[in-house]
């Protein structure tokens, strides 16, 4: 019924840490972040699905899909991206599609994918970061 303190404290230490980092981050580093926050969510969808906890999968997809449908799309300029602003555009619309598959169906195959399509993407975005930041 009740937490311990310790736990509470943890959670709230945690909390705050990720409060300060993602105030005093730069555009491109919280892009980062979820990036970084969408492959963990897949992931721990993955092992939920593995293990048969099928509650805990669908919390997991659903916090992916709002990385992408709240946070990366919507960081997305269409007008001034050109093709590959478009290009992520449908990508991360293709990963939705999945997701939503992955959850409809317990389909580890569509996450998979998702995890497939993102890496790279993630992988250039931390690269041109550390070009950008040297």
């Amino acid at each position: 019924m009740f937490t311990s303190v310790s736990s509470r404290s943890a959670s709230a230490y945690k909390r705050v840490a990720i409060e300060t980092g993602v105030s005093m981050a730069s555009p491109h580093e919280l892009v980062s972040m979820l990036f970084d926050s969408l492959q963990v969510a897949v992931g721990a969808a993955r092992a939920s699905l593995a293990k048969g906890d099928i509650a805990a999968k669908g919390e997991h997809i659903l916090k992916a899909v709002r990385i992408i449908d709240e946070g990366l799309k919507p960081s997305l300029n269409l007008q001034q991206g050109g093709p590959l602003a478009a290009n992520l555009n449908g990508l991360y619309g293709y990963c939705l599609v999945r997701l939503t598959q992955a959850n409809l169906h317990n389909d580890d195959v569509a996450l998979n994918d998702v995890i497939r399509v993102i890496e790279p993407i993630a992988s250039g975005w931390k690269e041109i970061g550390a070009v950008v930041n040297a």
